[in-house]
């Protein structure tokens, strides 16, 4: 009695084909390939293997990753396919799964094409209805960014996260009359007082949200006082553009915030280079510290101090966290002297290259 090829249905509808849902669903491709499987003498069904809403421009997809493993346990002799762009849309993707199937000795064929991969002829062929599939993956995307940039230059808005003060109504910005009194609020406070953190602990106290019920981060504030929107802007694309939703604050309002940040941020240049930047961490809190100065004037002269500061004091506030800063200067030294003296020192050398080889991986190793 001659075995039976153990076969493996592999379907799938992107998000990209809710259109064609009715007419190339899973449940419909599945239906074509059993008929296909008996309509063959030396095939039978292994296991179904559906991925519903997931593209085929990548291999991330549950069910194909499932039927992967089961290819390499030698469970399955041939994967059947409606069409080859259900399996994958990429050529690179394509490619390295059919060395994997030739690895274990397994087929691919696509029902609809009636390619075999078990035929050079039937190779080829799927490569060259692969190529086709990439490109016109691409002339799709093309024609989703010029739609974007088309409706950016009528001033539309194109979708993402709605900005504070505004709702979306019909994928139009419409301006929340209650939350863009807050939007005018932050910018007039922040051009008289030219301080995020009083600005956030205002907010905090007074409870303001937005409307998933989550309170405005120093981050949040920050993004709002920069983004144009605000002026009835549409950004797209590194370009400004006029967009058709109103207002909430003018234009010279959101031009003035622009200035005093740029003067904030130059005066935050550093004129020093800080060889321990990104490797220091609070002790207390566990944040890392970042480089910051402060300038003091005594007798006249003005004199640059140089530190590492906790990011907890800065995202929160100055109290958040009892270290707050440390000298620069001093942690620099007291690393260096350190690392000096046990370079010089062969035989600590010879026992830490050991103990970072063989001991323990929670072993704590101190200078």
């Amino acid at each position: 009695m001659q075995l039976k090829l153990k076969c493996a249905i592999y379907t799938r509808v992107s998000t990209d084909n809710q259109a064609e849902v009715d007419f190339n669903s899973c449940a419909s491709q599945e239906e074509k390939i059993y008929s296909f499987i008996k309509s063959q003498e030396n095939m039978e069904v292994f296991k179904v293997y559906s991925d519903p809403g997931f593209t085929g421009a990548n291999t991330n997809r549950p069910a194909l990753i499932k039927m992967l493993q089961d290819i390499k346990q030698n469970k399955i002799n041939v994967v059947i396919s409606y069409k080859i762009d259900r399996l994958t849309r990429s050529p690179k993707d394509f490619y390295q799964l059919i060395e994997l199937f030739e690895k274990y000795n397994v087929n691919f064929i696509s029902v609809t094409e009636r390619f075999d991969t078990s035929t050079p002829s039937g190779r080829l062929l799927q490569n060259i209805m692969l190529t086709f599939s990439q490109f016109e993956r691409e002339l799709t995307s093309e024609r989703t960014k010029d739609k974007m940039l088309q409706r950016a230059q009528k001033g539309m808005w194109n979708g993402g996260i709605v900005p504070f003060g505004y709702k979306a109504v019909d994928k139009k910005l419409v301006i929340d009359k209650k939350r863009a009194e807050i939007v005018r609020d932050i910018y007039d406070s922040y051009i008289v007082n030219k301080s995020v953190v009083k600005i956030s602990s205002k907010l905090l106290t007074d409870n303001i949200k937005d409307s998933k019920g989550l309170t405005l981060s120093k981050s949040r504030i920050y993004n709002i006082l920069r983004n144009p929107v605000y002026t009835g802007k549409i950004k797209y694309d590194g370009k400004l553009l006029k967009g058709n939703h109103k207002p909430i604050i003018s234009e010279d309002l959101f031009n003035i915030a622009q200035k005093i940040h740029k003067k904030r941020v130059k005066k935050l240049h550093l004129y020093k280079k800080y060889s321990l930047a990104g490797l220091i961490k609070c002790k207390e809190c566990g944040s890392y510290m970042t480089p910051c100065h402060t300038n003091k004037k005594k007798e006249m002269k003005t004199k640059r101090y140089y530190y590492y500061r906790c990011t907890s004091t800065f995202k929160k506030d100055w109290n958040n966290c009892y270290t707050r800063q440390v000298n620069a200067n001093r942690v620099e030294d007291y690393i260096f002297k350190n690392l000096k003296r046990i370079s010089r020192d062969k035989y600590y050398v010879d026992n830490l290259i050991f103990r970072l080889n063989y001991g323990s991986s929670d072993e704590r190793i101190g200078l």
